[in-house]
């Protein structure tokens, strides 16, 4: 895996229209999509004009959303990235888009490392999602690189390839490059062995155990499990996981180990 920083998220204070269902935070109401107030949150957000402080319904329970698949160079990186995002159900990281039957990470063939996310499109928009591919890649988006870790967007539905196609038509035209990302139709998700399920969770094996993280279908499954993994990697604020404690039923000692670390790697940018 690289060493490369994929994107460091530098503390600003911003004006943000919050496009989320319910928030929490002065001048924003319970049901509503729009508020205007400061905050202090990652340029990721910014970027995006998402609302860091939004709650997730059923975020500890078995809910089920919709699917976006994306291949934006290596997926740890990415796996903490959207799954401490409002909206963001639960995130797997795997291989898709070749042909391969049952790819391994020493063996992967036609296949690129992908984050599968299932997200509530009430909370979190699909051009959201590409919003914050299209800013985060590991490597660059105009050069060719190896399969694995290629610019690749997996489409699940004809609206979803609209999107994604005009969506690549602007970001070309705002930079003036072109991109050799690939549009392609969704077919077939193997997920990625157990060690690479959120990856910088399972670097707290402490943490991983208290919370019964002991398997890779929990691991994929898990809400709880996303969330924790982009806070512990720096890819949320303290205030976010502050406001968000009512709804992850952590006890205190769970609470205290994840705060340290979220002030600890703040700022420290994601990486692989």
């Amino acid at each position: 895996k690289s060493s490369k920083m994929l994107r460091s998220h530098h503390m600003i204070i911003v004006m943000l229209p919050c496009l989320v269902r319910t928030v929490f935070a002065d001048n924003c109401s319970i049901s509503s999509y729009q508020c205007g107030t400061h905050f202090t949150c990652p340029s990721i957000f910014e970027r995006n004009n998402i609302c860091p402080f939004s709650r997730m319904p059923g975020q500890l329970e078995e809910i089920k959303g919709e699917l976006a698949t994306f291949g934006m160079g290596c997926f740890w990186a990415g796996d903490s990235l959207f799954g401490v995002l409002p909206g963001v159900i639960r995130t797997c990281v795997g291989y898709a888009g070749g042909i391969k039957e049952s790819p391994a990470y020493k063996n992967m063939g036609d296949h690129t490392e992908v984050i599968n996310i299932e997200y509530d499109p009430e909370l979190v928009s699909y051009t959201h999602l590409l919003s914050l591919f299209w800013n985060n890649h590991e490597y660059s988006l105009t050069k060719k690189i190896k399969r694995q870790y290629m610019s690749l967007i997996l489409y699940h539905n004809e609206e979803q390839k609209l999107q994604a196609e005009k969506s690549r038509e602007q970001e070309q035209r705002k930079r003036g490059e072109i991109f050799v990302t690939e549009i392609q139709k969704f077919s077939k998700f193997y997920p990625a062995e157990d060690y690479h399920q959120k990856y910088r969770l399972q670097n707290h094996p402490w943490l991983v155990e208290t919370l019964g993280f002991n398997t890779r279908e929990i691991l994929c499954e898990s809400p709880l499990a996303a969330k924790l993994n982009g806070y512990i990697a720096g890819a949320g604020t303290l205030e976010q996981f502050e406001r968000e404690l009512p709804n992850l039923e952590l006890n205190e000692k769970s609470v205290q180990y994840l705060t340290k670390y979220i002030i600890e790697n703040q700022g420290s940018g994601l990486y692989c």
